[in-house]
């Protein structure tokens, strides 16, 4: 397992407010955390400073706490189930910061007291001047494991890279044009970032290949679904010949999108789950930035409640036609938006109804006599065409420029919706509204609102595919597209 850190930019605003003195001289603190477990990644979410009270730290040049401050911290975290992490500065540095031997002796003395305390791992972090972030975990045996990233969601998304572990990629021949738009440092970063798309149709398989075209080393594709005819209008780049082979959504994408990689070394990740199960819940935990092209109420809940629990954020859209009586066209509208601590919420800018997440979840939406009586739309996204698919994965990608790259500093605009009859793009001003049941489940973590469990027609789903790729002609025409795929990439 590898280790990160993550905390909301609030949080960083208040640490650097503390720990970067106007007087230059380092300090100190200490703060709770959640742990967030993937399937190959734990991450320490911080959720709150616990700053030092009268006599607990001293100022000297460096700086330094007393061991009841570290009690009291620890008895604190212990009582909401969470995990203590000490944080200093180092105003002169920048980047990611190795640690001193006063650092490392320091927090050696306290790991295994804090351990016994709250049963989890002390968290070491040092701020540098420039407000980048390095961190730590101390195992039992008193040895530190270094993280790979500190992440700082927000409306831009900040993060510092262990470069010994996540080294910068080169930028290759194929990235010129791309990195002329944003220089070497923004295109250094934004190629680490991992970045996975929870829904390969229309508009998830056009967002994943432009990010992994875009030179982005580790892009994923979460899907479910088997390849249908129905697809092909919308599905650029997938063929007949996928619908024949009984290929998954996710198989598709994960082919179209190594041929549209321009990382040295892509790392293509593909993975055939719902992310309401419990094994895409850690599978999706492992990524840094999700990008949610689903239109069932249960997969969003799940999307809405991580955004803010385990502090990854989650770029949502989709899109709504509407037909006269005579099906002809009245209106598209289509919205994209950013689900992150300090933004609202799925069901605050009503793109979600909390009640829906259990019908759902119960397989309500697929019962007929259900969506009678609750007069919902069964399959909205049935009216997806391609060429308005592609203006929701252009604004989809838009938003994830914003969030990321931040052109002027500006970071994501907040939700937007854009009508097409009148070509009126609109910026929504929903406020956040503090008794949300998602919103102030800021750092859970691992305690997160329980919403996966066995999803029915991701099983069923899985389980014709196999039956239908076990016929004898079908894994026959299987094992020769293997062959011509391996010779076409020789």
């Amino acid at each position: 397992m590898s280790f990160s850190a993550a905390m909301p930019a609030s949080l960083h605003q208040q640490l650097a407010g503390h720990l970067l003195r106007a007087d230059g001289q380092e300090d100190v603190c200490l703060a709770t955390y959640a742990p967030s477990t993937g399937a190959t990644r734990t991450s320490a979410v911080l959720d709150r400073a616990v700053l030092p009270g009268p006599g607990e730290r001293a100022v000297h040049g460096n700086a330094s706490f007393t061991g009841s401050y570290v009690v009291r911290a620890a008895r604190e975290a212990a009582s909401a189930g969470r995990g203590v992490a000490a944080l200093h500065s180092h105003p002169g540095g920048s980047g990611w910061q190795d640690m001193s031997g006063p650092d490392y002796d320091t927090e050696r003395s306290y790991a295994l007291l804090v351990r016994e305390i709250t049963g989890l791992p002390l968290v070491g972090m040092t701020m540098a001047g420039d407000g980048s972030w390095s961190c730590r975990s101390w195992d039992p045996s008193g040895t530190p494991e270094h993280g790979e990233s500190v992440r700082v969601p927000g409306t831009c998304f900040r993060v510092t890279w262990n470069d010994q572990l996540r080294p910068p990629p080169a930028a290759t021949g194929s990235q010129l044009r791309t990195v002329s738009a944003w220089g070497e440092t923004a295109q250094a970063s934004l190629a680490r970032i991992r970045v996975l798309v929870i829904g390969a149709g229309s508009v998830g398989l056009d967002v994943a290949l432009r990010l992994a075209a875009t030179g982005i080393i580790q892009v994923g594709a979460m899907d479910f679904d088997t390849m249908e005819i129905i697809n092909r209008d919308r599905m650029i780049g997938a063929t007949a010949a996928d619908v024949r082979l009984a290929r998954s959504k996710a198989e598709v994408a994960g082919r179209l999108m190594r041929l549209a990689a321009t990382a040295g070394s892509p790392a293509v990740r593909t993975h055939d789950l719902s992310v309401c199960e419990p094994d895409g819940l850690a599978a999706a935990l492992d990524y840094d930035i999700i990008i949610s092209c689903v239109d069932r109420p249960w997969a969003r809940g799940v999307l809405n409640s991580l955004a803010y629990a385990d502090l990854v954020p989650v770029l949502d859209g989709g899109i709504g036609i509407d037909t006269f009586d005579d099906g002809a066209m009245r209106n598209a509208v289509w919205r994209t938006h950013l689900v992150t601590p300090g933004q609202p919420c799925l069901v605050c800018n009503r793109q979600l109804h909390p009640a829906h997440i259990q019908a759902d979840k119960l397989g309500l939406f697929d019962d007929p006599s259900y969506i009678r009586g609750a007069a919902i739309s069964a399959q909205p996204r049935r009216q997806n065409v391609a060429t308005l698919a592609a203006s929701v994965s252009a604004s989809l990608l838009a938003q994830f420029t914003s969030l990321t790259v931040a052109p002027a500093g500006m970071g994501s605009p907040g939700p937007v919706r854009y009508a097409l009859s009148t070509h009126t793009l609109e910026h929504l001003d929903i406020p956040l509204k503090p008794g949300c049941c998602f919103e102030t489940q800021v750092s859970a973590g691992d305690g997160r609102i329980p919403l996966t469990g066995i999803h029915d027609a991701a099983r069923k789903a899985r389980e014709e595919r196999r039956v239908r790729q076990n016929q004898p002609a079908v894994r026959l025409r299987r094992q020769l597209a293997e062959i011509g795929d391996w010779l076409n990439g020789r």
